[in-house]
């Protein structure tokens, strides 16, 4: 080798060897990494979010992937050719409870409104974030004279049984706060967001005498007296719970998450809400796209004879399916998404208004028609989707594709209802 090609070799490698040193000299001395020290220089690398991301699976739902699907029935029916049209649609991947929204579940939204009304009579509440003071709340409802002191939310004397003190439901009151988000994208300038800013006080606790109401002549006041509040049944769907009731309760489930990740320095996440019609019945197939059922074609039961869902078999056997009236939420086998119930038990509410045309219009990408009635609307205009069948429903009712409806301001017996959230598949980063 000559003598100018070592010499050359030399000087390459005392330059490699001078450009490491001086990079790590930056960084030593807090060079920072490269976007850092570009951005000293005047470069456009990008701001970060102040926040940190803090979610990324929600307890007790399942992540449901993008996907397309034929929405509407699988064979031909003429009697809902017009209202269930079969159409191909795309659904964006979403997040979703695993059963219906329970007893349990639906008690801890009750039991924060009753201790947050407490909390504002008695002035219990933190002064610098107007949160609950927990430490003053702890055991409150143990102590003897609480009654004296929120003798405002209790049962009036005429209304007491045996004369016993007791909270009067009609008393616990949500305060729900929202952006309409489809008015206001047609916002007119210098139009004040207050005008797109949506109040409604809300009456949370469930209807529990919808199980004598929905029946004439049966007796089913037991039901009444005990679903919503006998240890047996904490594991069971909520129901006697109405659209702006389940609405609602998205709305605190959002707030009671969000007023946590804030508390901790995470971001907030997009709102819990209702699954619109598309989106429920595609989470149903569980990427069976031409099935009947959530299980598949074409039976109600397996090949071992065992019934697939909690319905009304037959002209009215209703425990041979294993319940009398509702099972458990996480009872059968769940679909191939891993979703329980979503034939069957009870039926569901959907954030879609229901319209008989709606699938002749509406778009093919997450369609959905979504408007919250007004007391003055007429009737139609109330009309939400219900999906799903239920415990005292026939086989017909169970079918993924089924549509029917009820009023957003009625609570039934046989209606439950599950949230949903938008957010990425995993944490950016993990």
């Amino acid at each position: 080798m000559s003598i100018f090609k070592i010499y050359a070799m030399k000087n390459q490698i005392l330059s490699f060897i001078a450009i490491v040193s001086g990079a790590l000299a930056l960084v030593g001395c807090g060079g920072g990494n490269a976007s850092q020290m570009a951005a000293g220089n005047g470069q456009l690398v990008g701001a970060l979010p102040t926040s940190r991301p803090g979610l990324n699976r929600p307890y007790g739902m399942i992540s449901i992937p993008q996907g397309t699907f034929h929405m509407g029935p699988s064979d031909e029916d003429i009697n809902y050719a017009y209202t269930s049209r079969n159409r191909q649609t795309s659904i964006m991947g979403f997040w979703m409870d695993v059963t219906e929204i329970t007893n349990s579940e639906y008690r801890q939204f009750v039991n924060w409104v009753r201790d947050s009304i407490a909390a504002t009579i008695l002035d219990y509440k933190d002064p610098k974030t107007g949160s609950l003071d927990k430490k003053r709340m702890a055991g409150i409802w143990r102590e003897k004279n609480i009654n004296e002191k929120l003798g405002q939310m209790m049962l009036s004397p005429d209304d007491r049984l045996m004369n016993r003190i007791e909270i009067d439901p009609d008393k616990l009151i949500y305060q729900e706060e929202y952006v309409d988000y489809k008015a206001a994208a047609y916002r007119k300038p210098n139009e004040p967001r207050s005008k797109y800013i949506i109040k409604n006080a809300v009456k949370v606790y469930p209807d529990t005498l919808v199980w004598v109401r929905d029946f004439s002549y049966s007796y089913n006041e037991p039901m009444s007296v005990r679903y919503f509040a006998h240890p047996a049944f904490v594991n069971y769907p909520v129901v006697g719970v109405n659209w702006e009731q389940a609405t609602a309760f998205c709305n605190w489930r959002t707030r009671y998450l969000n007023s946590f990740l804030e508390s901790r320095g995470f971001s907030t996440e997009s709102s819990f809400r209702l699954p619109t019609e598309a989106e429920w019945e595609y989470a149903a197939r569980g990427g069976r796209s031409q099935a009947m059922f959530p299980w598949g074609n074409y039976y109600l039961r397996n090949r071992k004879g065992c019934i697939m869902a909690n319905f009304k078999p037959g002209r009215g056997n209703y425990p041979e399916d294993g319940g009398f009236y509702t099972v458990r939420a996480d009872a059968y086998w769940p679909n191939d998404f891993g979703l329980y119930n979503m034939a069957g038990n009870v039926a569901e509410w959907t954030g879609s208004l229901y319209y008989e045309g709606a699938y002749n219009f509406s778009h093919d990408m997450n369609p959905d028609i979504r408007y919250n009635a007004k007391k003055s609307d007429p009737p139609r205009m109330r009309r939400k989707v219900v999906r799903g069948g239920s415990w005292k429903d026939v086989g017909y009712f169970l079918q993924t594709s089924t549509r029917t409806y009820e009023y957003q301001d009625t609570a039934k017996s046989y209606i439950g209802f599950r949230c949903v959230i938008d957010l990425p598949a995993t944490v950016p980063g993990k």
